[in-house]
């Protein structure tokens, strides 16, 4: 009898010793995950960044240093874009709404990815 709960004992103690072991990876990568920035810091990254989106070097962004004034401050974003698939398209490729427009088309001429406009797109709605 003392055997079989010696055996029960240490069986349940190398589930618990299994289970705590599976959860480690979760957690190391949850903690990794933690110190990524956020898809919205992201986006910001990349339009301050002067070799992909630069768009302070057109458009006055609160936090950015030597904003440019040749387009319009970037303010109240979601009053202005409503569908935030609007923003985006305006992001890809200014020039359909406005063929005029002298904002490069981002996407078009893929100076930023896909996955990059939508980070952007996720940075500029906040602003």
């Amino acid at each position: 009898m003392r055997q079989s709960l010696s055996i029960l004992s240490t069986a349940t103690s190398v589930v618990a010793l299994l289970g705590s072991l599976m959860l480690a990876p979760a957690t190391v990568a949850a903690a990794e995950e933690a110190k990524a920035p956020s898809v919205v810091e992201q986006g910001k990254q990349l339009a301050f960044n002067n070799k992909k989106g630069n768009c302070l070097a057109c458009h006055q962004i609160e936090g950015g240093d030597l904003p440019g004034n040749v387009g319009p401050p970037l303010v109240a974003m979601q009053a202005r874009f409503p569908d935030k698939a609007q923003l985006r398209a305006q992001i890809w490729d200014s020039t359909k709404m406005n063929p005029s427009s002298i904002m490069p088309p981002f996407g078009r001429h893929k100076v930023l990815s896909e996955a990059e406009i939508d980070k952007v797109v996720e940075f500029i709605y906040t602003l």
